[in-house]
């Protein structure tokens, strides 16, 4: 009796801790999780380095509310289990007021039902529609969803007289939302699907899919995934001479993807992205031009290393978490996320966010620009 009212009694005092309010002096901790490492480490590495350095830049200028600024980051290692064990850790352990990440869509549905339940508001860097849709209380993203890339796509296709398609997609969440998604709107948009085909996430030849693509009458092929699989897509194309336009979704939106498909198998490739990734040509006037240059030039110069659109989902991540902590005066969860879903008019590397109750993404079609891989960069198209 006495040593079950003992664990009993250290049970409570752990729920307790957990919820006492942080003492003036300390940091405010914000939790971050991230693929630094594992397959979607394109994705984890530029995220993290951007995180750890709006941390410096934020300290340096004072921290928030007087306070110095602490974000804690865990890779998940590119692995849905891991990214809920991190994310019990940050709520039990670390007692973060907020949680930026998970880098990729399936880790952040995993994760969402512990956030809720803890009540923090989550910040992720993922795509996937679902994330928002239906509206959770407490969390919110800052990458542009599914179905505004899919719209982007379409119409591009059909102003070039291309309604007849193939969709080529991965076996994963973001590959699963995208391609439901692209089946959803096909109709309404005039489209027709012609072929629609699948590939796991580790395969590493895709050329049975794409065989069976050209012997259809399909215009053009829409290829739905993260790397590597969209770059051995590229690759396999190329083999197989198929000439009809390939296009990516944003999940390829960095230069690793040129990389990995190499400049030729590239050339040509279509995709919706955000400005981040053509700054240099985004018109002086925009709104977004200092933002996406100031991170450009400080990112480049201290990593080394290409900007690319994930690091600036982390961006957005940190930096409406910071606006909201201002606006609200507070760093205590609820004040956050309250801060959080009246954010209106700001502007981040993705584009304009405005929150709203019924919407936790707050990005508009407008967030996306038509890019084609040229010459092993990217150029804006008009």
């Amino acid at each position: 009796m006495g040593k079950r009212l003992g664990v009993s009694l250290l049970a409570l005092m752990g729920l307790l801790w957990l919820y006492v309010p942080a003492r003036a002096g300390e940091p405010i901790r914000i939790g971050a999780i991230f693929s630094v490492t594992g397959p979607a480490s394109f994705l984890g590495e530029p995220e993290r380095n951007t995180a750890k350095m709006l941390e410096e830049d934020l300290n340096k200028a004072g921290g928030l509310l007087g306070r110095k600024l602490e974000i804690i980051v865990y890779d998940d290692e590119s692995d849905t289990t891991k990214a809920v064990t991190a994310v019990d850790r940050l709520i039990k352990r670390d007692r973060v007021v907020a949680v930026i990440g998970p880098s990729t869509s399936g880790s952040t549905l995993a994760i969402m039902p512990k956030i809720e339940e803890a009540q923090i508001p989550l910040l992720s860097c993922a795509a996937a529609q679902k994330i928002v849709d239906p509206v959770k209380p407490w969390t919110f993203k800052t990458p542009q969803s599914d179905f505004l890339a899919v719209k982007r796509i379409y119409q591009h296709a059909k102003h070039n007289g291309l309604t007849r398609v193939a969709i080529l997609t991965v076996s994963d969440a973001f590959g699963a939302a995208g391609r439901e998604e692209l089946k959803a709107l096909a109709g309404p948009m005039g489209v027709t699907v012609v072929a629609d085909e699948v590939f796991g996430p580790k395969d590493t030849d895709m050329t049975a899919q794409l065989t069976r693509i050209k012997g259809t009458d399909a215009q053009a092929i829409i290829t739905w995934g993260t790397n590597p699989g969209p770059a051995v897509v590229a690759r396999n194309r190329a083999q197989l001479k198929v000439t009809i336009p390939l296009y990516m979704s944003h999940g390829v939106a960095s230069k690793k993807f040129i990389e990995l498909a190499g400049p030729e198998s590239a050339e040509g490739i279509l995709l919706p992205a955000g400005r981040l990734i053509v700054a240099d040509q985004v018109p002086k006037d925009h709104p977004q031009k200092a933002i996406l240059t100031t991170y450009i030039r400080e990112y480049e110069g201290k990593y080394r290393q290409p900007i690319s659109t994930f690091g600036g989902h982390a961006w957005d991540a940190v930096m409406l978490a910071v606006q909201a902590i201002r606006s609200a005066k507070s760093a205590e969860p609820a004040a956050i996320r309250n801060a959080l879903e009246k954010i209106r008019g700001f502007y981040g590397t993705a584009g304009e966010f405005n929150f709203s109750p019924n919407d936790h993404n707050g990005l508009s079609e407008e967030a996306f620009v038509m890019v084609r891989i040229t010459k092993g960069d990217w150029e804006m198209l008009r």
